[in-house]
């Protein structure tokens, strides 16, 4: 790598990286024109604000939007793997971000899904990702894949038991009650046992109260099941390593340490690396590692 980047390196490493002053910077103004941009987008949807100034916040629509669409096709220039940006999340996320405001021209009243944009505010993570910041975002990331099959398993029993609920009510109650079928008796067995309790549809007989009150108290252990898993995820992926906010460029994945070569995710080489002074952490890392990866 060459001492002295070239000006798309440079650029590329103040839009995707935020452990630098140049790319703080440009984060925290981005942050700033989505907030307002969105705020247009909602004043415009009052009538008495759109009645007075409607003229003025239809400019400033077009000027963000303008503005957002020359920053995606900035992002689209520096970045080595294009495709993989426009595919990733954040890629999406900006590219429909400016599209609406294009669409109203052939589609009045499409420029309300701008909303969208809120959206974009997830990029203040970016902003606030010094090491304790990204560090947890990446152990709870770790521990929701970790548990994703043991809570598939558990919302399919959990599926099971409200058809076998619902039956049992539709039988005990009947058509009188309000359980005139299977599927709105399985409904009601979902309210209940999720404790959210609509009332629309009550259990009038000693038997059928009886099972509701049975579901009611199981509700409060079955909506435990789920926390406990991830929870006991997030204590086995928990690990204190030093992070920044260096993206790799062919996954877009983000978290590595300062002194990583190759991304820990796809095995990719990361492109440029940040001074250590821009990239160390304000705390020092709890635990030494030689994995560079």
């Amino acid at each position: 790598m060459s001492p002295h980047p070239s000006r798309r390196e440079k650029i590329r490493i103040i839009i995707f990286e935020a452990d630098t002053p140049a790319g703080r910077v440009f984060d925290i103004a981005l942050l700033w024109a989505i907030a307002l941009s969105v705020g247009v987008v909602m004043m415009e949807s009052v009538e008495s604000i759109q009645d007075d100034y409607g003229s003025e916040l239809r400019a400033a629509e077009w000027f963000f939007t303008i503005l957002f669409t020359a920053e995606y096709a900035l992002r689209l220039y520096v970045a080595p793997k294009r495709l993989a940006y426009a595919r990733s999340f954040f890629g999406l996320v900006d590219f429909l971000s400016v599209l609406p405001t294009y669409l109203s021209v052939f589609i009045p009243g499409s420029q309300s899904l701008l909303t969208i944009r809120a959206l974009r505010l997830l990029r203040i993570f970016r902003v606030l990702k010094l090491a304790p910041y990204l560090g947890e975002a990446n152990v709870l990331s770790e521990a929701l894949e970790a548990s994703r099959r043991k809570v598939t398993v558990f919302m399919g029993t959990v599926l099971v038991l409200v058809m076998i609920l619902g039956s049992a009510m539709y039988l005990i109650e009947g058509a009188a009650s309000g359980f005139t079928s299977i599927p709105r008796s399985v409904y009601w067995a979902i309210v209940t046992l999720t404790t959210v309790g609509y009332g629309d549809i009550t259990p009038e007989t000693i038997p059928g109260q009886v099972l509701a009150s049975v579901v009611m108290i199981m509700g409060y252990a079955i909506i435990a099941v789920p926390t406990g898993i991830v929870t006991a995820e997030i204590m086995h992926a928990h690990r204190g390593h030093e992070v920044t906010t260096r993206t790799c460029m062919h996954c877009l994945s983000e978290g590595h340490r300062h002194d990583a070569r190759y991304c820990r995710d796809c095995g990719e080489e990361l492109h440029g690396r940040l001074s250590p002074s821009a990239e160390r952490p304000e705390t020092p890392p709890t635990e030494s590692s030689t994995d560079v990866r």
